[in-house]
This record gives structure tokens, C-alpha cells and sequence, in this order.
């Protein structure tokens, strides 16, 4: 591929003269104008290789010129070479602070110029094979993580389906209680990647119920103190089966595990945390699972209405939950209506069997 040599300069025999030098070097192409500006706008649309600018010229003079051409974007590394008729050395250094990167005389010696124009080119060709390898380098990079994320995505999700077949959640709790989180998220303005990593890192809360004894878990009626607090103990295991990973999902996850539980007022468990001690995401999962537990049905509940569910919260707010998720819940009130509409669960007739599960 040819590379374009960009040539200014006001006087028109000069520009033949160095257009037609620039074509004596190979695989170059010569684009020259007698206007500064027009130079300017064709380098704003077409990449080039090297910038030979005269200094004096009437309309802009080659520092203005490259002042303005640094300030297009991609033009920071691509190589100028200006050509002045004065020699004083503060002329120069005026050039230099505005982005020149070599010089030559006038009047132009034709071996000088070839040689330092070849020695420019180089260098605008290296600079844009490491540019391409470093964006290719980070595209692979990129594409290895997704690979990696997607990977640990389903790794939670199977671990969140053991937890949930053995409780009587369902997965579209699971999926709509982790874009109520992400949601509120979005409105507490957390980062992207704090949005996204809390809506996979949400569906472990409750991953410690793997460990419950099922005498406890499925016991049909009110767990008596003992046995809720081997229950509550689901917070702790969940924390510890997920603690050790180096993976930012599962150490999220594992926090939430350990969290959610937790209430404002402090009187939550397993630590009994107040208000901010309490870490972000365990605040807003707080909020997100405690509202779809309430708004779906179970095999031991009828659903409360959303409305219901939500005045739940205002009721519980700066007591239960961190009034700041919670009006962020409440101010994406449309968007927590297209979430639940979406991820329905199938109809369950609810009947008497154990309430541990939602009370706990």
C-alpha cells in the first residue's frame, strides 16, 4: 500500500519540486496544496504517512498549521517535516513545541530531503504497524475475556440452578431479581462494568442453601429458633464456597452471598452491618430480592401485587433496605414492569407447605 506524503506549501514550483520527489521514493503518493486549510480538511477525512509544511505562508504559517493538524485525532505520532528559509534557533524551537518533528532548509536539497523523508516514512510505518498490532493485541485480549466472562456466567448459573432446585425459587426469580439489581445499579450511577457484574453476580445470593439440610429447607410449616438459625447459616456457607475464587464475578458473588441479608438499621444478619458498612451490592440485591419474593408466587404464598410489593419497601426504607436503592428502585418504576412482564414465571397454586424459605 502507497503512503501518503502531505506536502504545503504556498509557492508552486516548490510543490512540483517536492512532489516530485516524494514520487522517486517507493510506494509513496504525493498530496499537495498551496492552501493551508484545504490541506487541514483533507487530512481531517484521509490518513497520511508524513507532512512536509513550509514555515512562511501567507494565509498560516507552518506552526499554525501544525498546531491545528496535532489537534485532528490519529495525527499525534504521524511524522512533520518543515522546511523554513531561517535558521534561528528559537524559530525552531517554536516548531518543535508545536509538534514538528524534523527540519530542513531552503533552499531544499534534494539528497537531504530523500534521505529524510525515507528515514520519516520508516518511522510512520513502524509507529502504524505497532498502532495495528497493539489494537489487534487488544481486540484479543478482549474477545479472550468475553470468552472467559461467558464461561463463568454459566458456571454461576448452574450453581444458582443447584441452590434453586433444591429451594422453591425459580430461575426467573433468579433473572428478574438480577436486572431489578442491575437497574438500580444504573440509577445509583455505578459504573458499566459494576452494572454488568452485579447482574451475574446477583444470582448467587442465595448459593449457601446448597448446603441447608433438607430436614430444615423443605420442613413444611415454622422453623423453630434453632433450625432458623441453621437457615441463616446459608449467608456464611455461601460466602465461603465462593471466597477463595480469584474471579472478580465469584468474589462479588460472594459478598452478596454474604450480604443480603443485612439491614440498614443494623439489626440484619450474619453481622449485624448498618447503613454503609454494609457493601453496595448486598444494599441493592436487599432491595431487588426481598420485592420479586414478595411479587411472585410460591408453592407457600400467593403474590403480593407490585404495588403492594413496592409499598413494601417504602415502608421499609432506612429501616430493612438503603432508602437510596430503594428510590432508585422506584424512580425505574416503568422499567421494573417491562422486567417482570418479561421473565413470568409459570403458574403455581400455592398451597400450605413451609414458609421457612421466605421468611428466612
Amino acid at each position: 500500500m502507497n503512503q501518503r506524503v502531505l506536502i504545503v506549501d504556498d509557492t508552486e514550483i516548490n510543490l512540483q519540486l517536492l512532489g516530485t520527489l516524494v514520487q522517486r521514493l517507493s510506494h509513496t503518493q504525493a498530496h499537495s496544496f498551496n492552501e493551508p486549510l484545504l490541506a487541514l480538511e483533507f487530512a481531517r477525512h484521509t490518513p497520511v504517512d508524513l507532512v512536509v509544511v513550509d514555515f512562511m505562508m501567507p494565509t498560516m504559517d507552518g506552526l499554525e498549521f501544525v498546531r491545528q493538524f496535532r489537534a485532528i485525532p490519529g495525527t499525534q505520532l504521524t511524522p512533520v517535516l518543515m522546511v523554513t528559509a531561517n535558521d534561528e534557533r528559537a524559530v525552531r524551537y517554536r516548531a518543535l513545541e508545536s509538534g514538528a518533528d524534523d527540519f530542513l532548509s531552503k533552499p531544499v536539497d534534494p539528497v537531504e530531503f530523500l534521505a529524510r523523508a525515507k528515514n520519516l516514512l520508516k518511522l510512520s510505518d513502524a509507529t502504524r504497524k505497532l498502532t495495528d498490532q497493539a489494537a489487534w493485541l487488544a481486540e484479543s485480549v478482549r474477545v479472550a475475556t468475553q470468552e472467559v466472562r461467558e464461561r463463568e456466567r454459566e458456571t454461576v448459573m448452574c450453581l444458582a440452578k443447584a441452590a434453586e432446585h433444591r429451594d422453591a425459587e425459580t430461575g426467573m426469580h433468579i433473572l428478574r431479581m438480577s436486572h431489578y439489581s442491575r437497574l438500580i445499579a444504573r440509577e445509583l450511577k455505578l459504573s458499566d462494568y459494576d452494572q454488568e457484574l452485579l447482574l451475574d453476580a446477583a444470582a448467587m445470593h442465595d448459593i449457601g442453601k446448597v448446603a441447608i439440610p433438607d430436614r430444615i429447607l423443605l420442613k413444611p410449616g415454622t422453623l423453630d429458633p434453632e433450625e432458623q438459625e441453621v437457615m441463616r447459616q446459608h449467608a456464611v456457607l455461601g460466602y465461603e464456597l465462593l471466597k477463595e475464587s480469584s474471579s472478580p464475578l465469584l468474589q462479588a458473588g460472594a459478598a452478596i452471598a454474604l450480604g443480603h441479608h443485612e439491614k440498614y438499621d443494623g439489626s440484619g444478619y450474619p453481622q449485624g452491618l448498618k447503613g454503609e458498612e454494609i457493601p453496595i451490592f448486598s444494599r441493592i440485591v436487599a432491595v431487588a430480592d426481598v420485592f420479586d419474593a414478595l411479587s411472585s408466587t410460591r408453592p407457600y404464598k400467593r403474590a403480593w401485587s407490585l404495588d403492594a410489593a413496592a409499598n413494601y419497601l417504602r415502608t421499609g426504607r432506612g429501616g430493612h433496605f438503603d432508602p437510596q436503592c430503594v428510590d432508585a428502585f422506584l424512580a425505574a418504576w416503568p422499567e421494573v414492569l417491562e422486567i417482570s412482564g418479561r421473565f413470568k414465571d409459570a403458574d403455581v397454586e400455592p398451597n400450605t407447605s413451609n414458609l421457612a424459605a421466605f421468611a428466612i
